[in-house]
């Protein structure tokens, strides 16, 4: 599945702006995973309209919402990000201190020069990367409800199975399963971390989503965030890794994933999902600013 590309030229041919953008403002796709703000106040039908949908959104300054685990938007710049060994990417959310419902951000070069996400990922590692909790190649199947109103039944591969649920006192949309995934269920695959939700009433009244320290996006990290009151995670392109953990020593990168790395829930809060607001080069706005 993917947007339409007609009409779009690679980021480095002959009709790149003049003056770039900060901000990556073409979604390329844009999937989320079964959540509470899926098909809320939206109603997609395709791939495209999904995407018309979230560049929308990014445009106002408006979160997108990548639901649980696995959702993911893929966002293309209009020219290349270029890794100069310190930040390159700010990647805006909505986190607050325990308040955090991080995502994986992967990135890619455009080497074939064809203008779409159709080369190789590689994951940026965050703190959490290599440790035993952390799984790499976690797959999750989604199953649409047989009715509305109902929660979305999900089995892992690693034997485990459960459910987003339906929170009809807040979100009462007919589902929150995608209504532009026409297949009876999906599956996501990506990067998972252990949960940090935590009960702190011990009555299901109040929890926290407990932070990370560092390499996440919608993740309150005081580390990658640089600044006090800062909403956006900064990362840097020499944190790339590929599927065998070696370093990928990108020289520059074009397109970006954001993708929720978490599969938990919380209560009456409802399933973590991450939520991306802006993704913008980093290395456009450094002048006054200290790394």
């Amino acid at each position: 599945m993917g947007c339409s590309q007609e009409g779009t030229d690679p980021p480095d041919g002959p009709d790149v702006p003049d003056v770039p953008s900060v901000s990556a403002g073409r979604v390329l796709e844009f999937l989320p995973a079964p959540g509470q703000f899926v098909n809320e106040g939206y109603e997609c039908r395709t791939m495209d309209e999904a995407c018309r949908y979230a560049e929308e959104r990014l445009a106002q300054g408006a979160y997108v919402s990548l639901g649980g685990f696995g959702g993911y938007i893929i966002v293309a710049f209009d020219h290349h990000v270029v890794n100069d060994g310190g930040y390159n990417i700010a990647i805006t959310g909505n986190s607050v201190t325990n308040s955090s419902e991080p995502g994986i951000v992967w990135v890619m070069r455009d080497e074939n020069g064809n203008g779409l996400a159709d080369d190789t990922w590689y994951e940026l590692r965050g703190s959490e990367y290599g440790k035993e909790e952390t799984w790499q190649g976690y797959a999750v199947t989604y199953y649409r409800p047989a009715d509305s109103g109902q929660p979305v039944r999900w089995t892992d591969n690693y034997g485990q199975e459960g459910e987003v649920d339906y929170l009809k006192a807040y979100h009462r949309q007919d589902s929150y399963y995608p209504l532009w995934v026409e297949a009876d269920s999906y599956t996501l695959t990506g990067t998972r971390l252990a949960a940090r939700n935590v009960d702190v009433s011990g009555k299901g009244t109040s929890w926290y989503n407990q932070d990370f320290p560092w390499g996440y996006a919608d993740n309150f990290s005081p580390t990658d965030m640089l600044r006090e009151g800062s909403r956006d995670n900064h990362f840097r392109i020499s944190d790339a890794v590929g599927v065998d953990g070696k370093e990928a020593n990108l020289p520059y990168i074009d397109f970006v994933k954001i993708q929720t790395a978490v599969n938990a829930k919380s209560g009456w809060l409802g399933e973590q999902s991450t939520e991306v607001i802006a993704v913008k080069d980093y290395n456009m706005m450094k002048d006054g600013e200290k790394e």
